[in-house]
């Protein structure tokens, strides 16, 4: 598998993990008022950083992953699945419920700009594929 390909499985996986994150965090604003509801979450990225560490890669401050041309590497990071983690430690409201609205929709904005850049990306592999391919 190419690094290309694989690259492309692994911004699959981060946009799954995106839009996952989006239903979640609705899904918390829908409970806001559900006596006893605890808020959830979606983890990836310390997922993520864990199966680069097990990888033996380290990520830079840019974000980039160092030594990542190996297809190896990139197959591991498309395999890397989200799950849903739920906030069992903190109370905000008096009736045991843990969602507070400004904090989910500053999550809601900050997920959308990830997501969007996520597409931009996407959209940038896809373009160099077809200029590499169309010449």
């Amino acid at each position: 598998m190419t690094s290309d390909v694989a690259a492309f499985g692994f911004v699959d996986a981060a946009m799954k993990a995106s839009e996952l994150r989006q239903q979640v965090y609705a899904n918390n604003i829908a409970n806001i008022d559900t006596p006893g509801y605890k808020r959830q979450d979606v983890n990836f990225e310390s997922i993520l950083q864990q199966t680069l560490s097990n990888a033996g890669v380290s990520a830079q401050g840019t974000g980039a992953v160092a030594n990542s041309s190996t297809p190896a590497i990139w197959q591991a990071l498309a395999n890397v699945q989200p799950q849903i983690v739920t906030d069992t430690s903190t109370t905000v409201n008096n009736n045991g419920n843990n969602v507070d609205a400004n904090a989910e929709m500053a999550k809601l904005a900050e997920n959308q700009l990830r997501y969007n850049g996520l597409v931009q990306d996407l959209q940038l592999r896809l373009h160099r594929m077809q200029a590499a391919i169309s010449g």
